[in-house]
């Protein structure tokens, strides 16, 4: 369920290569990240993340390979809105739609939760502002949650161990402090609220992962 308390936080991303729960906030100050970028490994500091960011937002700050795609997929299986497809993209916390994707929606739903989180990775309107600002995303549309989603992961620092290892434990309870529906170390919610076990969300990511290797093949 949606975080009802969002934290103020800072950002700093790298550069990479490349339904409806909650959105958790707690954000880690860190350095530099190093991602990797087209099979090799970069540095890059924030200005060069923001300037290439800034360029349109149809551009891709990250690539989506099969590994990431397969975990932005694992992410909306926990938060909810995976089974209502591309709609999910526009569903608001509670299992509600919302219409525009010109920017977040800001929409207070009351439920078991009060909460405004929504989008297929449930954004809470605080978090959206800050990732979007960083990148430069112009709108709410399916392309850019996927962006500011594999930023937040990064943000974290585990997006090259998804690269490499795909979805482990410690990579499910790194963000269990960003998707309180993915569990930590304990098998808990980092915020004391529902949670998917680890069991479920490594075979719902590896499944995913198979099949969309497999549509990459037959497309080559």
């Amino acid at each position: 369920m949606p975080i009802r308390h969002p934290l103020q936080h800072s950002l700093k991303p790298s550069r990479a290569a490349a339904p409806a729960c909650s959105l958790g906030l707690l954000l880690l100050a860190a350095g530099p990240l190093v991602a990797p970028s087209k099979g090799t490994e970069v540095d890059q500091s924030l200005e060069h993340v923001v300037a290439a960011a800034s360029r349109s937002d149809a551009d891709e700050l990250y690539a989506i390979t099969p590994e990431r795609r397969a975990l932005l997929n694992t992410i909306r299986y926990a938060e909810g809105t995976w089974k209502q497809g591309h709609e999910g993209y526009r569903t608001l916390y509670g299992g509600g739609r919302f219409s525009s994707l010109a920017k977040h929606p800001e929409v207070v739903v009351v439920k078991r939760y009060t909460s405004a989180a929504a989008g297929a990775y449930q954004f809470l309107p605080g978090t959206w502002k800050e990732a979007a600002t960083k990148l430069s995303l112009r709108s709410f549309k399916p392309r850019n949650q996927d962006q500011a989603a594999l930023y937040l992961i990064d943000r974290r620092g585990v997006l090259d161990q998804v690269d490499r290892s795909g979805l482990t434990r410690n990579v499910m309870a790194v963000l269990s402090k960003e998707w309180a529906s993915f569990p930590s170390h304990n098998g808990l919610s980092a915020y004391g609220q529902p949670v998917k076990k680890a069991t479920e969300l490594a075979n719902f990511y590896e499944n995913n992962l198979k099949q969309l290797k497999r549509s990459r093949w037959a497309q080559a």
